[in-house]
């Protein structure tokens, strides 16, 4: 027993001379661990925290990407027989029949050819995610000194591969020109962040807004951990209500895709949907052995915080993902199946490196001058100044950063980080690169400076010899921290003025529009949209008196001023006599 409290003792004491050399030298000061009371062990666990719940990036972004067909085209098919079992080298007798691919290879039954193509794409953009991830959580850490991971985006990456794309191409424009347009955007998002106008921007976005897009993206997170895909699969798809209690087996689970009948009584994908694969359960509802799993990692987290274990998030994470990792078990992550055997013998690799072949330098601008083109561009451009402002401000105002005037210290550098990053990005073949909510993970585990997001670089440098381990992190694995962040992400709700009409329900249009349209933006032009709406009328009659058209005295719910630097919930505040419903 006393030479454990004495091991114990060592280790405390080296880590504290580690962190004391660190602070002191002329990293700690260039980083001002001091001034945001941190350490550099406390900024690498931030880090390692940060990274585990952003890990999946690597083998998603990649899948849905790969979805829009990448680079592979007609040409990657291959001539097959009339008869499937026999070869095309021996495609030749009575009934047999050598049939040229055409523009169906790329869709079910999937020509071969072009399957291998796609799995090729798929290893590309795995790499294309971990190095423009890289970048940008450098150019973050290094000029914006903020605990911030960058990665590419879901959502956009969904946008990206089934809306402007297409399933396999089936889309408006090329994949190649997509890119082409995530680089114009990207390039037109950093002379607005150069110039300052997206700072000017971002203090548009009323207060109550702003206050309440942190929650809401906590209710975000929290949503995207209860399901099936990326969580813990707690909710399920209901024809009725939409959403539903899940939690069955994975052979309980179904997919759903909106279909239409053609006059030949085939069904056909309806243009511009999407299969949305194990999302209905059919039966067994909550004997899904993973959920219980993933509970079991939720209740560690959960038990850790409470007792202020620091790495609570990493604790969970790694016991549910190497639980996960044990073949023939009811929770593997690596079923008998085919995909299970192709993942399990990826995994196995443990070390592997994969050079990029077909995504980097991809763009082509020969849809410039096509209404698509610009289409994708500017609705790229829209959600990149809403959600990934949104979401730099969120997070720091979650660590504590940001004044009472909106502002928070690194804004300038933070904005350009995340832009040159959807630069870097689009070169290497992937969808825009913003800055991840999952970064308040590392928040919440103590992180302060870019030390952390350096980290975060750190791992996915290494991810890019060690994707197959990485990519093998299972959604139930990653479900409970998202879920938690969700939690602590909630305190937001205390400072906003909910006896205030005026900011109460701009701020509820806000919380509650990101989680359930499963969009950050669309969350913050609800918001918006509606503080606009419910103030209008106080502020025409300002004007009008400002400008004498109206004469008479004020309206008793109306002592409104703008501010100079736009419109702020703080400088719009109602000091109306407020009445409760049995007063009315």
């Amino acid at each position: 027993m006393e030479m454990e409290m004495e091991t114990a003792s060592q280790k405390s004491s080296m880590v504290g001379r580690l962190n004391s050399v660190v602070g002191n030298s002329v990293v700690g000061k260039r980083f001002k661990f001091a001034e945001r009371k941190t350490t550099f062990t406390t900024e690498l666990r931030a880090g390692t925290a940060t990274f585990l719940t952003l890990a999946y990036i690597l083998a998603v972004n990649a899948s849905v990407l790969t979805d829009s067909g990448g680079t592979c085209s007609v040409s990657d098919c291959v001539p097959l027989c009339s008869d499937r079992t026999v070869a095309a080298s021996n495609c030749s007798g009575d009934g047999l029949l050598l049939i040229q691919p055409d523009v169906s290879c790329k869709f079910d039954p999937v020509n071969p050819g072009y399957s291998a193509c796609l799995e090729k794409v798929r290893k590309d953009l795995i790499v294309a995610t971990a190095v423009s991830s890289l970048i940008g959580c450098v150019i973050m850490g290094v000029f914006g000194n903020l605990p911030l991971g960058l990665a590419p985006g879901m959502g956009t990456n969904a946008y990206f591969a089934y809306t402007v794309v297409g399933f396999h191409g089936s889309g408006s424009i090329s994949y190649q020109s997509a890119l082409a347009a995530v680089f114009v955007e990207g390039l037109i998002f950093l002379l607005i962040s150069a110039v300052g106008l997206r700072t000017k921007l971002a203090k548009l976005v009323p207060k109550p807004v702003r206050i309440s897009a942190s929650a809401g993206i906590g209710l975000f997170l929290a949503f995207v951990g209860l399901q099936n895909n990326q969580g813990i699969g707690l909710i399920g798809y209901s024809s009725a209500t939409l959403v539903t209690l899940g939690a069955c087996p994975a052979a309980n689970r179904v997919s759903v895709a909106p279909v239409t009948t053609l006059a030949n009584g085939t069904v056909s994908l309806i243009p511009g949907g999407t299969v949305s694969g194990g999302i209905l359960c059919l039966n067994g509802r909550m004997e899904s052995p993973t959920f219980w799993l993933a509970m079991v990692g939720f209740v560690i987290i959960a038990y850790c915080m409470i007792k202020n274990v620091k790495g609570a998030m990493i604790y969970g994470i790694v016991f549910v993902t190497a639980v996960s990792w044990f073949r023939n078990t009811a929770v593997t992550a690596f079923p008998d199946t085919a995909a299970g055997d192709s993942a399990h013998d990826y995994f196995k690799k443990v070390i592997g490196f994969h050079h990029i072949k077909s995504t980097a330098g991809a763009l082509s601008f020969k849809d410039i001058n096509t209404g698509h083109f610009w289409e994708a561009l500017v609705t790229f451009l829209y959600v990149d100044i809403l959600d990934t402002t949104g979401t730099l401000y969120s997070m720091a105002r979650f660590a504590g950063f940001v004044d009472e005037n909106g502002d928070f210290e690194g804004q300038y550098p933070a904005f350009m980080s995340d832009a040159s990053a959807i630069v870097f990005g689009s070169l290497l073949g992937t969808s825009p690169v913003t800055a991840f909510v999952e970064s308040s993970t590392g928040i919440r585990e103590g992180g302060r400076t870019g030390m952390t997001a350096l980290t975060v670089a750190g791992f996915f440098f290494l991810s890019i010899f060690f994707t197959p381990l990485l990519a093998s992190i299972p959604a139930w694995a990653v479900g409970p921290p998202l879920i938690l962040v969700g939690v602590l992400m909630m305190r937001a709700v205390l400072e906003i003025e909910w006896n205030d009409m005026k900011q109460a329900i701009p701020s509820f249009v806000t919380l509650i529009l990101m989680p359930l349209t499963y969009s950050i933006a669309y969350g913050l032009i609800g918001g918006i949209g509606t503080f606009i709406v419910l103030n209008l009328w106080d502020w025409t009659e300002y004007l009008l008196r400002k400008f004498e058209i109206l004469k008479g005295p004020n309206s008793k719910n109306n002592e409104t001023e703008i501010s100079g630097n736009g419109v702020n919930a703080a400088d719009l505040h109602v000091d109306g006599n407020l009445k409760t419903i049995d007063q009315v």
